[in-house]
């Protein structure tokens, strides 16, 4: 079992975050944003930033190319909508996208969205853990988690009028 620090103070006790989040174990705050046959999207349940989004495999997979073909493209399709919904309803003009191998959860992209308060930590990926550790420390307010909370909900209602095989 692993200890995972959530953004709203709570601590679990997983074997893989990933694993209870795509299965319903645990409810992200705001919940999912969108859900596929292959992905679930996601905030991220430790950082409160509004935008900031886990495009998590279902299948318990590490890496890249261990993704089937149909899978390849379903992520794509749903990394293309959910970006395209991060400018148009949140006006999130850049984002970072970080995906890892040596994690303890499923192969998951961070889409993490910079604002104007980030650059004060730096313009480079070397900033970007600072940003989530300010976020986690400093933003935890009901303020800032309202904000977030009402991204999401923005988020899903676009995602989810998009049509198509990717409604819930």
């Amino acid at each position: 079992m692993r200890e995972i620090n959530l953004s709203n103070g709570k601590t679990i006790e997983v074997e893989c975050l990933s694993c209870a989040l795509t299965s319903g174990l645990i409810e992200p705050d705001g919940g999912v944003i969108i859900e596929t046959e292959h992905f679930h999207a996601h905030q991220d349940v430790a950082y409160p930033i509004r935008g900031l989004i886990i495009l998590a495999s279902k299948r318990h997979i590490k890496c890249f190319d261990e993704l089937t073909d149909e899978e390849k493209l379903d992520y794509i399709k749903v990394l293309t909508k959910l970006r395209q919904a991060q400018r148009e309803v949140l006006g999130i003009e850049y984002v970072y996208y970080f995906y890892n191998e040596d994690t303890t959860h499923h192969f998951h992209t961070w889409m993490v969205p910079r604002y104007e308060w980030m650059y004060d930590f730096g313009r480079s990926v070397e900033s970007v853990r600072p940003v989530l550790l300010y976020a986690r420390n400093e933003m935890n307010n009901h303020e800032n988690v309202n904000e977030v909370i009402k991204a999401i909900n923005s988020l899903n209602k676009e995602l989810n009028n998009w049509g198509g095989d990717y409604e819930k």
